[in-house]
């Protein structure tokens, strides 16, 4: 670990967040060196923290295995240069062993995704977060999306029981809730949005004080994420308007052709730019040769903004 819980917390609440998809190689098998290029390619490029094995990195996908060597492959090419975060989830037990695992490879914090599948009450929901805290020094930012989603109240139980809890990802874009959760907490938590390509709604989460959220087409338009990022931070209403009409509306109308495809696409982009990280696995699917082509395009309209 190079960074303490206090510079994690601030890493998450002021600048471009970072998540690299992870890379296969021909026989579906993690590789390793593909995976230093991409972090050595995008190290380059200004952001304030990296996730890895995150959602755009396939971590429902993942053997602890791999996930043990992706943990391991980030901290040794860039540890102590941003915090990395690595994730944690599926069961409670397993997510405590994502834990463990990581903090024995050196990251220096967990994203907490929501439980499997189960529906679960909010005191579950709780229980469960609290368990995986508990078990670990590294500070926590939980994933609050999905099957896993928490309202203020259990957020804020969640948070007195944990020191560790240090921030909250929010992956359903509820601006009401989430005004609600960060009025009422405070700055007892650091807020990331999160949110599928999270530019789409980055005015608005900035609106109610999130001023950070995971850029998944950082993967292979980083210059362009890096631009949009700063021009919403000053204000700059002409190219994020500009940015979101010729680059962000498209993308996303393509993406929500299919299930899956805000890792897919991304996977496909990060390729046609010359950083190929073989193919998703399934249940995931890679787009058509068509779909393939309409992204070039949008790849060509963000090199042009």
């Amino acid at each position: 670990m190079n960074f303490s819980k206090q510079e994690l917390k601030a890493s998450i609440t002021d600048g471009l967040l970072s998540f690299p998809v992870t890379d296969f190689d021909a026989n579906g098998k993690f590789d390793a060196e593909s995976y230093r290029k991409r972090l050595l390619w995008l190290k380059e490029y200004e952001v304030s923290a990296l996730f890895v094995a995150g959602g755009t990195g396939e971590f429902f996908n993942l053997t602890l295995e791999e996930f043990r060597n992706i943990v391991k492959v980030a901290v040794d090419t860039i540890g102590g240069h941003v915090p990395i975060i690595a994730s944690a989830g599926q069961s409670a037990e397993l997510a405590r062993e994502h834990a463990r695992i990581a903090q024995e490879e050196g990251a220096d914090g967990i994203l907490l995704m929501p439980p499997y599948l189960t529906e679960c009450s909010q005191e579950g929901i709780v229980e469960y977060a609290a368990s995986v805290c508990q078990s670990t020094d590294l500070g926590i930012i939980y994933y609050n999306r999905a099957n896993g989603y928490l309202n203020v109240d259990a957020v804020k139980s969640l948070a007195d029981r944990c020191d560790n809890l240090i921030g909250l990802k929010d992956g359903k874009g509820d601006m009401q809730s989430l005004n609600i959760t960060i009025k009422t907490l405070g700055d007892r938590l650091g807020y990331v949005g999160g949110v599928p390509t999270a530019e789409i709604i980055a005015e608005a989460y900035l609106a109610i004080g999130v001023s950070t959220y995971s850029s998944a087409v950082f993967n292979f338009v980083p210059d362009m994420a890096v631009k949009f990022y700063k021009a919403l931070r000053q204000g700059d209403s002409e190219f994020v308007g500009k940015a979101t009409r010729e680059f962000f509306i498209p993308f996303v109308t393509l993406r929500d052709t299919t299930p899956g495809y805000a890792v897919s696409l991304v996977k496909a982009g990060a390729d046609i730019v010359g950083y190929p990280g073989g193919s998703v696995r399934a249940p995931l699917t890679m787009p058509t040769s068509e779909q393939m082509n309409q992204l070039k395009q949008l790849v060509e309209n963000a090199k042009s903004l």
